[in-house]
């Protein structure tokens, strides 16, 4: 079954396209209040671990392990990706991070892995 996600800043305005907002991230983004993110859910029990979050640091050449080490961390997580493929399931679900970089933080990885689901 394809899903539709998208990904998107926690710090971009809201809009009528995202659908069902879920924040992704295990900290509060810094600046914004929980009424302007307009979220549907905040599910930071699908965050990677503080453990891989900060191994990982955001450095690019580490991508590809942490993806893999996320993945990891989802097949073991069946609450939180049961809980995301529920809302899925009832359409467009845009997921939210608060990382500066746009190609390598966990929201990426998340839909990558929902996009890779049979």
């Amino acid at each position: 079954m394809a899903f539709d996600i998208a990904v998107k800043r926690v710090y971009e305005p809201p809009a009528k396209a995202d659908g069902q907002r879920v924040l992704v991230d295990r900290i509060w983004p810094r600046g914004v209040s929980k009424k302007d993110a307009e979220l549907t859910l905040w599910l930071k029990d699908i965050a990677p671990s503080d453990a891989l979050r900060k191994w990982f640091g955001h450095e690019p050449e580490r991508w590809a392990e942490f993806q893999k080490r996320y993945r990891a961390e989802l097949d073991a997580n069946g609450d939180a990706v049961a809980e995301l493929r529920a809302l899925l399931g009832r359409g467009k679900v845009t997921l939210l991070y608060g990382a500066h970089d746009e190609a390598h933080n966990n929201a990426v990885a998340l839909a990558g892995y929902f996009e890779a689901q049979p």
